[in-house]
């Protein structure tokens, strides 16, 4: 058999510059909507990153929301990395500690109704029973049902520490954080603390810590709708989190970050 001559490529030639290597002109628009520069002109610098504000310094007002000072919060406790598991497990937490467990169902032995055999066992034609409490039939008992129980865990210390801390973090960087010098709440009156919300400027969810709160102020504040005042080594994860605005005294926001202070 004679042997097949192999075909040999033929050489390319070389044409125009493709649109991949043809300079454009000065003033053409490309596919991205952006002007070609002008040749020989230097690349237009980066603009500069915005300015963002500074959350770590808060301003420290009075209660009627005039300015005295102002506060750095310590980055050790309001400037950590979010760790937003350890937040769902410290919610978590609070939520099952919060269930009541009083659930329960009855069971044969509690429902009501005869213990006595309704038929004989054989020669009736019907199906065998032994009392009509049995789970088989309608009224009777419920079989494996929930029981009271309590649904609370233990939480180890430092990882509550360190989800406080993650919490306090992010509303910080959301702003939320504001400092008061104190609320001087005179007598058990809701409309004395209710007017220093208003003058403070705060809507919606609003919790309010203390480092001792007076009985004035517990009372004062329990009439009022998404309002909880809260002692600061009651603070939770899930108070800081359920609210839009978290009000903090000046004294309790020292023994916060004593306390937290890894």
């Amino acid at each position: 058999m004679a042997e097949k001559k192999r075909r040999t490529p033929a050489a390319k030639v070389a044409g125009p510059p493709t649109t991949a290597t043809r300079p454009r002109k000065a003033g053409t628009v490309t596919r991205a909507g952006k002007a070609a520069p002008a040749a020989g002109a230097e690349p237009a610098a980066p603009a500069p990153p915005a300015e963002r504000a500074d959350r770590s310094v808060v301003d420290v007002v009075n209660a009627d929301n005039e300015k005295i000072s102002e506060l750095r919060l310590s980055p050790r406790v309001f400037g950590v990395r979010v760790n937003e598991h350890l937040l769902y497990e410290a919610v978590k937490h609070h939520r099952a500690g919060a269930r009541a467990g009083t659930h329960m169902t009855k069971n044969r032995a509690l429902v009501s109704g005869s213990g006595r055999k309704p038929w004989r066992q054989k020669g009736t034609g019907r199906a065998r029973v032994g009392e009509i409490r049995n789970p088989l039939w309608r009224h009777g008992g419920t079989v494996f049902g929930p029981r009271p129980r309590d649904y609370s865990y233990a939480l180890p210390r430092k990882a509550r520490a360190a989800a406080l801390r993650s919490a306090l973090s992010q509303r910080a960087s959301e702003g939320a954080v504001r400092v008061v010098d104190g609320f001087p709440v005179e007598a058990p009156r809701t409309r004395i603390l209710k007017a220093i919300l208003d003058k403070l400027g705060v809507e919606g969810k609003t919790v309010l810590v203390d480092q001792h709160p007076t009985k004035n102020l517990v009372l004062s504040g329990r009439n009022i709708p998404d309002l909880r005042v809260v002692s600061v080594s009651h603070l939770t994860v899930y108070d800081v989190l359920d609210c839009r605005n978290l009000l903090v005294s000046q004294e309790a926001l020292q023994s916060l970050e004593e306390r937290l202070t890894p």
